[in-house]
């Protein structure tokens, strides 16, 4: 029921651009959503109960899913879109999930009604995403987050989902919100029209990557524009727990004092400096400051997990491209509206891996795994390990689903890359969208999108008959 009125704004903004076609699509959409939501409402509405981690569970996996489901109804009864319920389920989880992988072509030619709901459906995905990978994730202990239990501004400790995820969400909200309207106004100021500069704080925020035009943020040809982009990602690919302590204690050296931001901005930077040298010596004719503008931007869109573009990666130079997506599975930091397996689990695996050689150096000393100055309990490695084992084999079972279907190893190999990590562009046939892949490949992929989203586990506990017996 509540997810009817996300229909109303982009119905508003099609009234004011003066499109009838808003009215039917997005009005019947509200419609359709509202009376399902009363319908499953009513004999309820009266009855109580203690929600569990079980129920949790189910809640998280029917938000993305159901609300996806339904968030494809404008796609298909718009008249200016003329797509199949496969493309509009794609392009509405892949919005909702914060995806950015699209079957829409000719994006400057799309009514603002349905531009405005592909970025809104990003923007609303985001806030879910926050409130899911700080506050509830780390209590259902899924994949090494319940290492963020103890630090999660209002933190659960029970085994019931309590009113107090509702004062973490409004915390987390205020922020996710001020950083929205502060990159709104960023790109306003530098050069965008009101609608974009809306549109891409919407997708920028949420580390989305979908965007009002086909060349995406290369349209505006800004340099300042993609500084803006730059500074945004970077911010919403950082935990906003993290974000919430820097707010509360008044102190940015909290960034710096995290194990994880340092990982991150390192890894980065790692990666910029190498894209910089190899374009260097590639493009010798090109401006040096649109160069490293270029590179930089390109790195972190990606290595966020965004999927904004300012170049076509895909035609660039040598290791280049699978650097790239390869970087992509790194991801964002836990917490952070990024894909990809998260920053920290990396960090996790490094160090363990560390002890391992240590351990072979000296078989009879005890080395514990820190992050800081604070040992990381065994159990936390060994659901991280797990997280790892489940990742690559869901990427390998996918890829090769893609390959049975006649999609070449490049294409779906980074297709399932870049919906998995909820990136969005890929290489090969996806380079720029999803719409010449089959139906199959689609469906799979849109597996894909929800397993990267809700970590692997949450949503393939749903499947085990353990979970269902009483």
């Amino acid at each position: 029921m509540l997810f009817s009125i996300t229909m109303l704004p982009p119905l508003l903004v099609g009234l004011y651009y003066g499109e009838s076609d808003a009215v039917n699509s997005f009005g019947e959409a509200f419609i359709a959503t509202l009376l399902t939501g009363v319908f499953l409402w009513l004999p309820y509405y009266k009855q109580k109960g203690d929600l569990r981690l079980r129920d949790g569970f189910l809640i998280v996996v029917l938000f993305w899913t159901v609300l996806g489901t339904f968030g494809a109804l404008p796609f298909l009864l718009s008249d200016a879109v003329h797509i199949s319920i496969i493309d509009s389920l794609f392009e509405s989880i892949s919005g909702l999930t914060t995806t950015g992988a699209t079957i829409l072509t000719q994006l400057d030619t799309l009514p603002y009604s349905i531009l405005f709901y592909r970025q809104q459906l990003q923007w609303l995905g985001g806030m879910g995403i926050i409130v899911l990978a700080v506050a509830i994730l780390p209590m259902l202990g899924v994949g090494g987050m319940q290492l963020y239990r103890a630090e999660t501004p209002g933190p659960v400790k029970d085994s019931k989902l309590t009113p107090r995820i509702t004062e973490t969400a409004k915390a987390l909200w205020y922020i996710y919100l001020s950083l929205t309207i502060l990159c709104a106004l960023a790109y306003w100021f530098a050069g965008m029209s009101i609608f974009d500069a809306v549109s891409h704080s919407f997708s920028t925020i949420a580390i989305g990557g979908f965007s009002t035009h086909d060349l995406s943020i290369q349209y505006f040809n800004s340099a300042t524009i993609e500084w803006v982009a730059i500074v945004f990602m970077l911010a919403s690919g950082a935990n906003f727990g993290l974000h919430f302590i820097v707010w509360r204690y008044r102190s940015v050296l909290y960034y710096w004092h995290d194990a994880e931001f340092r990982m991150y901005i390192s890894i980065l930077a790692a990666v910029s400096i190498l894209t910089i040298l190899v374009l260097f010596m590639h493009q010798t004719n090109q401006e040096w400051f649109s160069l490293v503008t270029k590179s930089i931007f390109q790195v972190v869109s990606i290595g966020t997990t965004t999927g904004f573009t300012s170049a076509n990666f895909s035609l660039w130079p040598t290791v280049l491209p699978v650097l790239l997506i390869m970087t992509s599975f790194i991801g964002g930091c836990a917490g952070s509206t990024g894909g990809g397996m998260k920053v920290i689990r990396i960090l996790l695996l490094f160090k363990q891996g560390m002890r391992e050689i240590m351990r072979l150096i000296h078989p009879n000393a005890q080395f514990a795994v820190k992050l800081g100055r604070k040992p990381v309990d065994n159990r936390v490695v060994e659901a991280v390990w797990g997280f790892l084992s489940a990742y690559i084999a869901v990427y390998i079972v996918m890829m090769l689903l893609l390959i049975a279907t006649g999609l070449d190893q490049v294409t779906a190999y980074s297709a399932v890359a870049a919906t998995l990590n909820n990136l969005g562009p890929g290489l090969g046939e996806v380079a720029q969208n999803y719409s010449s892949i089959n139906g199959f490949s689609k469906i799979i992929l849109c597996l894909g999108m929800l397993l990267g989203r809700l970590e692997i586990f949450t949503l393939l506990v749903i499947f085990t008959p353990v979970f269902w017996q009483r």
